[in-house]
């Protein structure tokens, strides 16, 4: 899915980014079409990482207001950031869906230490079913208000509401984070005749056209989209009683710190 030179690539990235930053990157991984699996032919490299400063700047008064993201332009169809590690946490308490994707990424360019395999064991705890489906939910809304109402649409926006509102159906089937990965999403269209079949020619197509291409609307696929929205208008999901997870990830932040620094 990631040619060797791009995966040799995003690495010497990352090491610029830990000299110049005095930091340590404990994962990064493909985000965006290459990890969900519907790419186009000129899409871009959406690299994401999270990293941890020195245990000194987190315990420095003045340096509180610190930026914690690592962002660069894009530079040869390369998209790469980072999110510091407290920040990181934070979003994950929250049950943030980039965080909660990146963990989960089949696409992984690096991973140091324990942090991933600590935030992948928490990951059922700590995510909130409710406010994942609230937020898919919305994704779908607004791409589907702001792309798909005309009869040509960009063949990339229909899977910017496919894949929310196949997450949301997935959240209310297993009651635990969708996966990353569209393919396997496909799994909650059993009861929707016709609806995988035209979802994997749409597919195909995407894989075969530039990245701003356009589709005449799929009649099956947009009266699922529309039955759908129409159906989780006025959803709400059931309050999940989550057990207290901040003393979680703040052991995680500390065990990641004294993992990496000593």
């Amino acid at each position: 899915m990631i040619e060797e030179s791009a995966r040799r690539e995003v690495l010497v990235r990352l090491r610029r980014a830990e000299i110049e930053h005095d930091a340590k990157v404990l994962l990064a991984v493909e985000s965006g079409s290459r990890a969900w699996g519907f790419a186009s032919p000129n899409s871009d490299y959406d690299a994401r990482f999270i990293y941890v400063n020195r245990p000194e700047r987190y315990l420095s008064v003045g340096l509180e207001e610190q930026r914690d993201v690592i962002e660069y332009p894009i530079v040869d169809d390369m998209d790469i950031n980072g999110w510091d590690l407290r920040k990181a946490l934070r979003l994950f308490w929250k049950s943030n869906p980039g965080f909660v994707e990146w963990v989960q990424s089949p696409i992984v360019y690096e991973k140091n230490g324990s942090f991933h395999r600590r935030a992948l064991a928490l990951l059922p705890t700590v995510y909130s079913v409710e406010r994942g489906i609230y937020h898919y939910r919305s994704m779908a809304q607004t791409n589907f208000r702001g792309y798909l109402q005309t009869e040509q649409v960009p063949l990339k926006k229909y899977f910017y509401v496919l894949r929310p509102l196949l997450s949301v159906r997935w959240l209310e089937r297993y009651q635990r984070p969708a996966p990353i990965e569209f393919q396997r999403l496909l799994e909650v269209t059993d009861k929707v005749p016709g609806l995988a079949p035209a979802i994997h020619d749409l597919v195909a197509l995407k894989t075969v056209t530039p990245e701003l291409g356009l589709s005449p609307q799929v009649p099956v696929i947009q009266r699922f989209i529309e039955q759908e929205l129409q159906r989780l208008e006025h959803i709400r999901p059931d309050p999940q009683q989550r057990p207290e997870v901040e003393p979680l990830l703040s052991e995680l932040f500390r065990t990641v710190l004294k993992e990496t620094w000593g």
